[in-house]
């Protein structure tokens, strides 16, 4: 699989909240369709570097077809992509964009609070491993 033929999350590796995301993310994607990399890693460190706009967004970001996407419309592009009913997500598409960021910001910045923090990234499972950059 070519570089194009997948989406790149980025997401904040000692979030509990953000890992059980990537967990469901993986489990409910057959194609391996995503591909993913914690912000602390060396890949989302040199992305960060390349997009310093990037650097200030404390939220999920997808990679797709050389664009970026953040917020609530990150997260609806990746349940667009998934498997099974998840996939209605995408709806909400139809709610105006800063009415879903309203929400999507709520939970982004109490995430530690709610969820808890690790104190170091995740470490993917050997089964795993072909799935982080």
């Amino acid at each position: 699989m070519t570089k194009d033929e997948y989406d790149v999350i980025l997401f904040d590796g000692v979030c509990n909240f953000c890992n059980g995301a990537v967990n469901f993310i993986i489990r409910h994607d057959s194609r391996s369709r995503f591909k993913f990399a914690s912000l602390q890693s060396h890949y989302g460190e040199q992305l960060l570097d390349q997009h310093p706009h990037l650097k200030k967004v404390d939220s999920i970001i997808l990679l797709r077809g050389g664009k970026t996407y953040t917020h609530s419309s990150a997260a609806l592009r990746i349940a667009g992509k998934m498997d099974g009913i998840i996939k209605a997500a995408a709806l909400l598409f139809i709610v105006p964009r800063h009415f879903r960021d309203y929400f999507y910001n709520i939970l982004a910045k109490n995430r530690y609070k709610w969820f808890g923090k690790r104190e170091t990234c995740r470490i993917p499972t050997k089964e795993e491993r072909t799935r982080f950059l």
